[in-house]
């Protein structure tokens, strides 16, 4: 599907009143995705703990996998791991991560 016929989908989902707006859709289109294809959000936590230089935490908050095999993921591709947070903010979102993750909200 080339890009324009996309938009004009997209568009006419929301007119069709099947979505409120463009981003609900594409949120729902994302989640499907990475429900149909688990290894594409393992590759962007890897992604963005690479480059946004989030918590290993955070990385298997964004991967839906425990801590442990996010740990193992980056070692299989040869990411050196950042064990402490560098910050006192980065040390309170990897408590949220973690209080979320023990509660059952890995969103």
């Amino acid at each position: 599907m080339r890009q324009a016929e996309a938009k004009i989908n997209l568009k006419g989902l929301v007119e069709a009143g099947v979505y409120e707006s463009e981003d609900k859709a594409i949120n729902d289109a994302l989640k499907l995705l990475f429900r149909e294809n688990p290894k594409y959000r393992i590759k962007l936590a890897i992604h963005r703990y690479q480059t946004e230089k989030i918590s290993i935490g955070k990385a298997a908050q964004i991967a839906g996998i425990p801590w442990e095999a996010m740990s193992e993921e980056l070692n299989k591709n040869n990411i050196p791991l950042r064990l402490a947070p560098r910050t006192i903010e980065e040390l309170r979102k990897d408590c949220e991560t973690i209080r979320r993750f023990s509660s059952g909200d890995n969103r």
